[in-house]
């Protein structure tokens, strides 16, 4: 069963700022993606098209006709957000290309860079490297000729590589695309660690057929990378929400594409008197991983957890590592619950253990043992 969004938060999705349209407000993100879009105009001395079109799209645009299979799990209402049963906001800015594509006259003479910013519309939890709308460039040229190969496709890469990160190295790893053919994952070296930038590849036949355009006689490129991770990657951004805030030290900041200058945090300890619990050893840290609103839940899990609208549903890592011995995973699930129903205030329980029903022991109880 598909879950609609209220009409309350479309409202409110639709009124979030889109950081690459310049009539919205500068900024930084907006000269990163110029400086992509004018180094692969001067690579391939081609025409650009920017197109800023309604993130209110028809499904069939958003999956069918980029030949998304129908049992495709990224359809499943966890990842994205449906209007009604044909329509919905888009999850990606490949959405438009069906219909740009149909619009082309098959015998016309075209070699044209295409350009698709915006935000895009997903059910992520909210955490320092993920929100639910984020900003995506879609970057296709499309050319009246046979004959793009994997050496354009390598050279669109270092293009777009170079804009972002000038002097990182870079690997592309094979991908699958239902729109492409011969289709990537571009990864780039930060620090010890591989990060994803891109996925592209090369326009599919079966795409072009759908749009009435002779794939003997047309070819092309298709890329699509998340901005606000790569403007991260530029600045040296650690936390995505970073973007958007209104605290002017970094807001100033975030209208040039120099270094980030990290801005001074305040910490304080707090010293607190609890009950002496001989497991308290074996805590190592506690993180706090995620926190998700009610409304970028979807329907069943909102009533599994018993989220009501004023709640959100914070996911929570408890390490544990024991000094001297080995801990069961029985143990783990027993030290898990009691904190569980210590803090969890939800009508309803997910208890790993399960030997404590929730009704026999209270959070008050359980606070008091811990």
């Amino acid at each position: 069963m598909t879950s609609y969004i209220s009409n309350s938060q479309l409202i409110q999705d639709l009124s979030i700022r889109d950081l690459t349209d310049p009539n919205q407000g500068a900024h930084a993100m907006q000269l990163l993606l110029t400086a992509v879009v004018e180094n692969l105009t001067r690579t391939w001395n081609t025409d650009t098209e920017v197109l800023r079109l309604s993130a209110v799209v028809p499904v069939q645009d958003n999956y069918d006709k980029l030949g998304f299979d129908a049992d495709a799990v990224t359809r499943d209402r966890r990842y994205s957000r449906y209007i009604g049963p044909d329509v919905m906001l888009r999850s990606h800015t490949s959405a438009y290309i069906p219909w740009i594509l149909e619009q082309m006259d098959d015998a016309s003479d075209v070699d044209r860079l295409l350009v698709l910013p915006g935000l895009v519309y997903r059910r992520d939890a909210i955490d320092r490297m993920h929100v639910g709308a984020p900003h995506q460039v879609d970057l296709w040229r499309v050319v009246s000729r046979p004959g793009v190969t994997d050496v354009d496709l390598m050279a669109m890469i270092e293009s777009v590589v170079r804009s972002v990160l000038p002097d990182a190295q870079w690997r592309a790893v094979q991908a699958d695309h239902p729109y492409t053919r011969g289709g990537y994952q571009i990864d780039v070296r930060v620090g010890d660690a591989w990060m994803e930038l891109a996925e592209c590849g090369l326009i599919s036949s079966e795409l072009l057929q759908r749009s009435d355009l002779n794939p003997d006689r047309w070819s092309g490129l298709a890329l699509g990378m998340g901005l606000d991770r790569a403007l991260m990657l530029h600045k040296g951004l650690d936390d995505i929400r970073l973007l958007r805030t209104e605290d002017p030290r970094i807001r100033e900041q975030l209208l040039d594409l120099e270094p980030w200058r990290p801005v001074s945090t305040i910490r304080r300890d707090i010293s607190v008197v609890v009950h002496r619990s001989v497991d308290g050893e074996l805590l190592e840290s506690v993180e706090l991983l995620s926190i998700t609103h009610y409304d970028d839940l979807p329907d069943a899990a909102r009533v599994r957890v018993g989220l009501d609208a004023d709640q959100v549903n914070a996911s929570i890592r408890m390490t544990l590592r024991p000094i001297g011995r080995t801990m069961t995973d029985g143990e783990a699930n027993l030290l898990r619950d009691r904190v569980y129903r210590a803090v969890h205030i939800g009508p309803s329980s997910e208890l790993i253990d399960g030997r404590v029903p929730r009704d026999s022991r209270s959070a008050d109880d359980e606070r008091q043992n811990l």
